[in-house]
């Protein structure tokens, strides 16, 4: 038999598009070839122009790139902190907040939300949702 989630009865979030969650420490956005090919077409460009202006590979995997020189901002956040690929965001991006990360305790779900202004704000997700992303992403 199953344990029960801390958070069975749904957690809310709405994103506000505040781009706190695009910036910040170093890391990775994860993406596909599929995905690569979504967010190409979304730009207007082709596959191997896209990987070489906007895609870092690290080992076998491939992230999107970051820009140093403005606190590791994702290399799609612009000057007014939103996400320019909003639409066609990887799976990674589109999953956010139900990481395996956010959702380990009560108390990382409240740093979460400390850091986060939609977490824990607005639509309320079920469980069933929650766990949906949750299992769709692993990083």
């Amino acid at each position: 038999m199953s344990e029960e989630k801390w958070y069975a009865g749904g957690l809310q979030f709405e994103c506000t598009g505040c781009g706190d969650c695009c910036t910040g420490t170093p890391g990775y956005v994860w993406v596909s070839e599929e995905e690569i090919a979504v967010l190409a077409a979304h730009l207007e460009t082709d596959i191997d122009n896209f990987e070489k202006f906007y895609v870092r590979r690290i080992g076998a995997r491939k992230s999107l790139k970051e820009l140093p020189q403005v606190n590791f901002d994702c290399i799609f956040l612009d000057e007014a902190r939103r996400c320019t690929v909003y639409e066609a965001r990887p799976l990674q991006c589109r999953t956010w907040p139900f990481w395996d990360s956010n959702l380990k305790t009560k108390e990382t779900w409240k740093q979460t939300c400390s850091v986060c202004p939609g977490s824990g704000e607005g639509k309320l997700h079920s469980i069933e949702q929650i766990e949906h992303q949750r299992n769709t992403v692993h990083l």
